[in-house]
């Protein structure tokens, strides 16, 4: 089953500090999401931008997020805006060569 990438983009409607906060109030609830390997949190201060790069066991895992709650909960958050989600397919053999983190083993981790 082929690993997909999530790619979320949004702006903020409030201050990098009050986000950072609510990113970190979240960040265990993000974790136990099933079929998600990883997330990075992204941050641009300067042009109040933010998002995350999600990697997920399948596109079913992914589909799944999308249409469950905590989704739903980001896309309705009154600090957000402009939200944009891209899905991705990983290119696998390019990948490894530039050593790209979507191995098994950083999978599992």
């Amino acid at each position: 089953m082929p690993t997909k990438i999530l790619q979320i983009n949004f702006r903020l409607k409030t201050s990098t500090a009050d986000y950072q906060a609510l990113c970190q109030s979240l960040a265990q609830t993000f974790s136990a999401v099933p079929g998600l390997c990883w997330k990075i949190w992204l941050l641009n201060e300067r042009e109040k931008e933010a998002g995350g790069i999600y990697l997920f066991e399948s596109g079913g895992a992914l589909n799944d997020f999308l249409s469950g709650p905590l989704a739903t909960q980001v896309r309705a958050h009154p600090a957000l805006s402009d939200l944009s989600a891209k899905v991705f397919e990983v290119m696998d053999e390019v990948t490894a060569i530039t050593r790209g983190p979507v191995t098994a083993e950083a999978k599992a981790a």
